[in-house]
């Protein structure tokens, strides 16, 4: 029989050890299911110190990353970068994540029919979860401490990039599951970081439950393309501020400020501000000054008000810059706002600036996308400020789960069903 050309690619890598750390992953995880919450909140405050307490393993790991990393964008370099405030941060996110309610075994509601059955619907682990990701360390502890919590199982496909990092800090998690007696094998790591290897890795069906990829559209796309488990896409960012006519517009400058320049690099930053026409005078000349080195891409009506904007062409409104980069296009309605924002929106997160309840409720109900926000940065959407703890990603996609993904976004719900006897006529 004549092997594919992929087929043989894949064959290449070593995917019986990939497989290997899945399996072994799957095999613990219903002990994991089991175990009182008590044990699952111990083993994350467990890693919590475990992650302090390797400060600086992880930071020498870090550095060679870094130092090794070729050919990265500074967004990406920025993601990659861990210096003791993220190493703390990434501890405090799993203490959060340790602090949130239990979800395992929750009763989401419950109904007794006429014949006397009870029914309940409870929720459940999904299993073993995997996620891809790219240049994000951070990434290794968000989504293995939110696994643990919802008694899921994780293995971790981190990028070549990052590879030194990862091992420290999953290392560091492993030990504190250990440490309160569940097995180091729930939180696995495949070191394999080749195309071969995400690809035997995306082809583990039946093993892992549901896959989660964090990274550029290269990445998304290779997950469509090859993924034969169930796949939940955090979707890239193309995110727009409107600023209305009825805008308080100190407010609005302070939004879009944050919005776009607090931290270009991710994927909630904002890419595309529109502005009524009503207020553009106003607004845009005083907005350019504030946003100081921040390149400007904006249609006629823009650059006629702010004479160093540049030309945007069409690209430019479906772009995701991850960059001090800001797209800007005056508008002459709230409808018109709205109709921009159903064509180029990637459906991560949506924000008008408005003082009008009327506009903001048109805004809220007819933008279709994973966050909506009245009055507030776009940079909000994010599990950890919305009080989730953490997040394993932000959907896009519309079923199962949408926006920031928690402990309750890693779960699923079977119906328990008591009767006294019953048989069915």
């Amino acid at each position: 029989m004549i092997q594919s050309v992929e087929q043989a690619q894949v064959d290449r890598v070593d995917a019986r050890a990939i497989e290997a750390v899945a399996v072994a992953a799957r095999a613990a995880q219903p002990q994991l299911a089991a175990a009182p919450g008590e044990q699952r909140r111990a083993a994350l405050l467990a890693a919590a110190r475990e992650l302090r307490a390797s400060r600086a393993a992880i930071l020498e790991a870090n550095e060679r990353d870094v130092a090794d990393a070729v050919d990265l964008t500074s967004a990406q370099r920025d993601r990659l970068r861990l210096d003791d405030a993220r190493i703390e941060q990434m501890a405090q996110g799993v203490e959060a994540v340790a602090a949130q309610p239990d979800v395992v075994g929750r009763v989401v509601d419950g109904w007794t029919l006429p014949n006397g059955l009870r029914v309940r619907r409870v929720r459940v682990p999904l299993g073993v979860v995997g996620v891809i990701y790219e240049n994000r360390p951070n990434v290794t502890a968000d989504a293995a401490a939110l696994a643990l919590a919802s008694g899921n199982a994780i293995v971790l496909r981190g990028s070549s990039q990052a590879l030194a990092s990862n091992r420290v800090i999953r290392g560091a998690i492993a030990r504190g599951v250990a440490s309160v007696g569940l097995p180091e094998a729930l939180v696995g790591l495949v070191e394999d970081t080749s195309r071969e290897g995400a690809r035997a890795f995306m082809r583990l069906e039946g093993i892992i439950d549901v896959l989660v990829p964090r990274g550029g559209p290269g990445l998304l796309r290779a997950v469509r393309d090859e993924a034969r488990v169930p796949v939940i896409i955090d979707g890239d960012g193309n995110c727009h501020v409107y600023v209305d006519r009825a805008a308080d517009l100190a407010k609005a400058a302070a939004i879009v400020e944050n919005a776009k320049l607090q931290r270009p690099g991710v994927c909630n930053a904002a890419e595309t501000l529109l502005v009524h026409a009503a207020v553009a005078d106003e607004f845009l000349p005083q907005l350019a000054e504030r946003l100081g080195s921040c390149e400007l891409r904006g249609d006629e009506r823009t650059r006629a008000l702010v004479p160093r904007a540049l030309p945007a062409t069409a690209a430019d409104w479906e772009t995701e810059y991850l960059a001090p980069i800001l797209a800007v296009r005056v508008v002459d309605t709230l409808e018109d706002a709205i109709a921009h924002i159903r064509r180029y929106s990637s459906g991560h997160s949506e924000a008008i600036v408005t003082e009008d309840l009327a506009a903001a409720t048109r805004f809220t109900g007819e933008v279709d996308a994973a966050a909506v926000l009245v009055n507030a940065s776009t940079r909000f959407v994010d599990g950890g400020q919305l009080g989730f703890g953490a997040e394993i990603g932000i959907s896009t996609q519309k079923l199962h789960w949408r926006g920031p993904m928690g402990t309750e976004a890693l779960t699923s719900v079977k119906l328990v069903i008591w009767g006294d006897g019953h048989v069915r006529t």
